[in-house]
């Protein structure tokens, strides 16, 4: 709907108050959805990807051979793995002049006549060379290689694969049609993304631009070449999308030179080339600054009188201003590009290396670096989770301030690196900072701290006020950039010949993205009958929309070409698929299933066979396993697929008879489930198992989880509420007795005997204060056994890490194999998964 528009309103804080013209609406997850009024006008005329394809000087040529310069589709794809391999050209070669090779139909026989070929292919922005003037004398001339800044913008913005994953128009997010709860996300639902389109032209469209540049190594030997790569990305992209490495969305747009300045002093030399990393990239960014038509100035660097050139002079007038010295910053004319708002928090550097250079040195000054060793050495093992057998050191009782403290400063991480963050989560991060702040003085009277390096800490404030400026920090992350600094630097580092670099850089990235693009104009013009990639463009249609079936095909071709060729298993679509197959096609009851927000997927076949029940009583040292399988008979009744919750006193007898005899064992079954923030996105899968003992593991392994054992409530919106933690013991399924068909009401489902652990109460609190863990201990029955029962295993919702409360030290009798069975109470940890954290604070 729309409505009369304001246009003094300006966001803010003030959203539920609006009346401007805005198109409100809901998302994907129901939330509601206000976007920016007459913005991103959309102006037709411009080339698209298959136009400027076809606008390439050889497309005649291409017309009668679609694969020219080369002969046929399969002398394509052998042309486009070599030139994409990473082989240096002498390997290229030796490959080219094997016998098997000369027996295949090439167009090509040497590395020279192939990268030749790969030369006449369409191009994408073209690599510029110019010799940098310098104020100061240089060792040697400075040579910069950069693409043109707009080339590189209109080749992201027309990329067929970024074509449904791009924000045009800036929009406010909220949980409830009141707008009473702020959601961030991406940085086009950030209030800095709605101020920005309030200064431009009405039906202008906001082009967000991030730049990456941080000097990078490409050999460890031979004095060790650095690089400086400026890599490009647009803030349209969604961050799912940008922040993965193999779409390819951060562009190399310059290789920054690296000067050896002559100079008597050594820390003016640092300032020249300060100085000429921007006029550098003034001269790259400069069509970006055209394209924006405005002009802004520094006050600051305005009312300095002074020489520019006299750089002593000039660095000590900068100094009252703590300004580093230079003179021209690149952004000094480049319309609304703040640096309070352009220069964002970054998680990797700052927050990572923060918990490294302050946390892990307080807590080995505080605990003392052998005990902090054993602790992590006795932390029962996650599958796909590094463990520490050593500890994380090669490196006193604990003030209860210092702990809360470094408590503090992990649940403002972990809030903050939330990919999407409401107002209420906001909040929290401000709190969690705050309550550091109030406790940080222990850690100086007690003399832990180390160091004196304060920036991480005080750039921490910034973090909370950027949300509001940018959305989600996480965005900004340089772990994509460091990623493309392999892609875009290092691997065509390794194919030259150790002299030129930037030369042979920027040759090697023109063939690979040349093979990617030519790669895809062929696969959406039908030239092709699957991506060179070998990845499966995916079921026939009959659908008679033969528009959309087009668009799912083109989508087919373009995820096969540019997403990750190691797909994470889906258990979500397995499941989906095995429940509407043939019933004699599939083992019933189904390995892979959904219940609730989790699939769970056992293996085909079970750990042991057709084992009778006291034998497997007896192997997992379950006395009451059959007493407990009669009461889970008995609450089941004659109907299936009943709810269990844990009774109390056992009415079944140890000897109670059974309507089946053996079990197929599993000793591990896998629990999927969707990100937290995003149910889009396929979350890390975890192994729960459920292993005897036996001659390596004396007491077994068991591993918790969260069970619902409350239907009103559902994982993970509802946190442990209608939840317990228990601990598996045993997943199992009853065998039909022999002569028996079909199925029956014990038959067709998988179970688990789990014991509970009970929460302790902490005062007035579910946590313990220091931690912020709940505390955790085994429920017993009366007689002192612990208090377990066998539920249907589609009651399980995620894998739970339990961990031994050490107390003041820990036992050092202590394993990670026997710590669970040993001691007598236990913290639920919520830091060992982000999502898992966010279900349950």
């Amino acid at each position: 709907m729309d409505l009369d528009p304001d246009p003094a309103w300006e966001g803010g804080e003030n959203w539920h108050s609006i009346s401007p013209s805005i198109s409100i609406a809901a998302d994907s997850l129901g939330r509601v959805l206000v976007t920016f009024p007459r913005a991103s006008e959309i102006f037709e005329g411009r080339e698209t990807f298959l136009t400027r394809f076809e606008l390439d000087p050889y497309s005649v040529c291409r017309r009668l051979v679609p694969f020219y310069p080369f002969a046929n589709l399969d002398d394509w794809r052998v042309a486009n793995f070599l030139l994409t391999s990473g082989l240096s050209m002498r390997a290229l070669d030796e490959f080219l002049s094997l016998e098997a090779t000369k027996n295949m139909p090439l167009s090509f026989w040497t590395a020279k006549d192939l990268c030749a070929r790969a030369e006449l292919l369409p191009s994408g922005p073209r690599w510029k060379f110019q010799i940098v003037p310098t104020t100061h004398p240089t060792r040697e001339p400075v040579q910069l290689y950069f693409r043109d800044a707009l080339d590189c913008v209109e080749a992201l913005f027309n990329h067929p694969f970024f074509a449904d994953k791009m924000d045009f128009t800036p929009f406010g997010l909220f949980t409830t049609a009141e707008r009473l709860v702020r959601v961030f996300t991406e940085w086009m639902s950030s209030d800095g993304a709605w101020d920005m389109q309030h200064k431009i032209p009405e039906g202008a469209t906001i082009c967000g631009i991030i730049l990456s540049s941080d000097k990078t190594n490409i050999t460890n030997m031979c004095s060790g070449k650095v690089v400086h790569p400026l890599l490009i990305s647009l803030v349209n992209i969604k961050m799912k999308v940008r922040n993965k490495g193999c779409s390819h969305a951060f562009l190399l747009l310059a290789l920054m030179p690296i000067p050896q300045f002559i100079h008597p002093v050594r820390r003016m030399c640092g300032v020249l080339e300060e100085r000429l990393f921007h006029q550098c990239l003034d001269i790259v960014l400069e069509p970006l600054k055209q394209a924006a038509r405005l002009a802004t100035t520094l006050a600051q660097l305005a009312s300095i009188e002074c020489d520019v050139l006299d750089v002593d002079q000039y660095f000590a007038a900068c100094e009252r201003f703590r300004l580093n010295g230079v003179s021209h910053p690149f952004w000094r004319d480049w319309p609304l590009a703040e640096p309070s708002e352009f220069l964002t928090p970054e998680s990797l550097h700052e927050w990572h290396r923060q918990f490294w250079d302050h946390d892990v040195r307080w807590c080995k000054h505080a605990l003392g670096a052998t005990e902090l060793d054993f602790r992590f050495s006795i932390i029962p093992r996650i599958t796909g989770i590094a463990h520490f057998p050593n500890g994380i050191t090669k490196l006193k009782q604990v003030d209860a301030d210092v702990v809360i403290a470094i408590r503090a400063l992990m649940e403002f991480r972990y809030y903050s690196q939330a990919t999407t963050i409401t107002s209420i989560t906001r909040d929290k991060i401000r709190a969690s900072l705050q309550e550091f702040h109030d406790h940080k003085d222990a850690i100086i009277q007690n003399g832990h701290r180390r160091g004196e390096k304060t920036k991480q800490l005080e750039l921490m404030q910034s973090v909370a006020p950027s949300i509001e400026r940018v959305g989600s920090i996480l965005q900004w992350s340089a772990d994509t950039t460091e990623h493309a600094h392999i892609k875009v630097i290092k691997d065509p580092a390794s194919t030259t010949n150790n002299h030129s670099y930037d030369t042979q850089i920027c040759r090697s990235l023109d063939r690979s993205e040349k093979c990617r693009l030519f790669d895809t104009a062929l696969a959406l013009r039908g030239s092709t009958s699957e991506p060179t990639s070998m990845q499966q463009l995916g079921r026939e249609t009959n659908d008679s929309d033969s528009e959309s079936s087009e668009r799912d095909k083109d989508r087919s071709v373009l995820d096969g070409i540019w997403t990750s060729k190691r797909k994470t298993t889906s258990f979500f679509d397995v499941a989906a698929r095995l429940s509407v197959s043939p019933p004699d096609s599939v083992p019933r009851p189904l390995r892979t299933f959904i219940a609730g927000s989790t699939a769970i997927h056992l293996n085909y076949d079970p750990s042991l066979k057709c084992v009778p029940i006291d034998i497997v009583a007896e192997r997992f040292k379950l006395p009451d396993l059959r007493g407990a399988l009669g009461d889970y008979l008995n609450r089941e009744g004659n109907v299936t697929q009943n709810f269990h919750t844990f009774g109390g006193q056992r009415w079944s007898p140890p000897d109670v008879h059974l309507p089946f005899k053996e079990l197929h064992v599993w000793y591990k079954v896998r629990l999927q489930q969707k990100a937290y923030h995003d149910p889009s996105d396929i979350a890390s899968t975890f192994t729960v198992h459920a292993h005897p003992p036996d001659r390596l593991l004396k007491y077994g392994r068991y591993d918790a989880a969260i069970m619902n054992v409350d239907d009103q409530w559902q994982w993970p919106s509802s946190g442990l509420q209608g939840h317990a933690i228990v601990h598996v013991r045993l997943i199992m399924c009853p065998v039909l007795p022999r002569g028996s068909s079909g199925v029956n009401r014990f038959s067709d489902r998988f179970l688990i005997y789990a014991q509970r652990f009970d929460i302790v109460p902490q005062g007035n609190s579910s946590v313990e204060r220091t931690t912020g863990l709940h505390v955790l201990k085994k429920a017993m029955r009366a007689s002192g056994s612990e208090l377990g029962e066998v539920f249907p295993l589609d009651q399980l919702r995620s894998y739970a890490h339990v961990i031994p409360r050490f107390g003041r030290k820990a036992d050092n009798r202590l394993t990670s194999t026997n710590c669970i069975h040993s001691s007598p109470s236990f913290f639920l940890n919520k830091y060992f998964e982000k999502d898992f954290f966010y279900a349950i604070s």
